[in-house]
């Protein structure tokens, strides 16, 4: 007998594509009927009778308005079949309803983070919803470092009885791959504001750059990851933070005068860097969560040239694990950001699903 599930996709944008055209040319034992895929928050391709969406020739299909959330669960519960929801999306709206797709039997794929970083009170009311009998599963790989293996790991060392004391990690491809650049063992004039342009242009940042440097994705994921370790934070800017945003320019509105003042700062992180290189260290933008002190924290760090953490190249993200039995450290290195990886992830966490509904 074919094992099957219907799969629900919201998001076609960047990474939605490319989850789509890995689902397209995956070959498993279980088969992924995509009953429902939106393609924005207007337009959803979609049957009455279930018929599964034709992914070859999505892009081009007649689309219906999509539905809202509350019948879209109706719709889905209809089929009388195993569903997964892969959420694709940073949408707020959409993470908020995942306790409702969770107690009504429907499981939840998302690289999105605002579902588990944001206030604590949502935190507790989805796991609440998931521990309920017949409710969906939850699985969020990807809402910490793309599809780096972090949260599995993390989850099967608690779950098998481990305490963890401390992470420690550099989370951010676009800072990894700035501070990478910036500030290295070897002695460098290489300008912060010229670096921060270079990523821009690179695609490593968001549009507005601005959105990375502020720190608060970094903090999204700390957060995440201080609460799997058992910390009741509640939320990415209930602890320090350090922003590298200047905060003469926090008021500026345009991304391109934010880029146009930016060097008339540089002064001051060069001293930063300039001191670190004295000290035989380099720079990088780390989270930490220390569990034993019950504190978190984001913001520049310094690492001696020999740290795992000062040879990192490009936009990997790095993470230091230590526990009752990792008292050295458990280091999970590797591609930390982009479409391809963050799909390959959350692909990865459907197929799971599937296996286990």
């Amino acid at each position: 007998m074919v094992k099957s599930v219907n799969v629900a996709i919201i998001g076609s944008g960047v990474v939605g594509s490319s989850y789509i055209s890995q689902l397209k040319n995956l070959k498993n034992n279980i088969v992924f009927n995509v009953v429902y895929l939106a393609k924005s928050s207007e337009s959803a391709l979609y049957s009455t009778d279930y018929k599964p969406v034709d992914l070859a020739s999505y892009e081009t299909a007649t689309t219906s308005p999509t539905l809202p959330l509350n019948d879209l669960v109706k719709y889905l519960k209809g089929a009388n079949k195993p569903t997964i929801l892969v959420d694709n999306t940073s949408s707020q709206a959409i993470a908020d309803y995942y306790p409702t797709f969770i107690k009504e039997g429907i499981s939840i794929a998302t690289p999105n983070k605002k579902a588990f970083s944001s206030d604590l009170k949502s935190w507790t009311e989805l796991f609440q919803a998931a521990e309920q009998p017949d409710a969906g599963l939850v699985y969020h790989e990807c809402s910490v470092g793309a599809a780096l293996p972090i949260i599995a790991p993390l989850k099967d060392l608690i779950a098998t009885g481990d305490k963890v004391d401390s992470i420690e990690g550099i989370f951010s491809g676009t800072l990894s791959y700035i501070f990478n650049e910036f500030s290295t063992a070897e002695k460098s004039d290489v300008k912060f504001s010229d670096v921060v342009i270079k990523a821009k242009e690179l695609g490593y940042t968001e549009p507005d750059p601005r959105d990375d440097l502020n720190g608060l994705d970094v903090a999204r994921k700390v957060t995440i990851l201080a609460r799997l370790s058992g910390l009741n934070v509640e939320g990415p800017t209930s602890f320090p933070v350090e922003s590298l945003i200047p905060k003469e320019l926090e008021g500026v509105t345009s991304v391109a005068e934010f880029l146009e003042k930016l060097p008339n700062y540089d002064a001051d992180i060069q001293k930063v860097k300039d001191e670190a290189f004295a000290e035989g260290k380099v720079l990088r933008f780390v989270g930490k969560v220390d569990v034993n002190a019950n504190k978190v924290s984001v913001g520049i760090g310094k690492y001696g040239f020999d740290h795992p953490f000062a040879s990192l190249k490009g936009s990997d993200n790095v993470v230091s694990i230590k526990t009752g039995k990792y008292p050295n450290p458990l280091i999970i290195q590797g591609a930390g950001a982009g479409a391809e990886i963050t799909a390959h992830g959350v692909l990865a966490d459907t197929i799971k699903i599937a296996e286990r509904i």
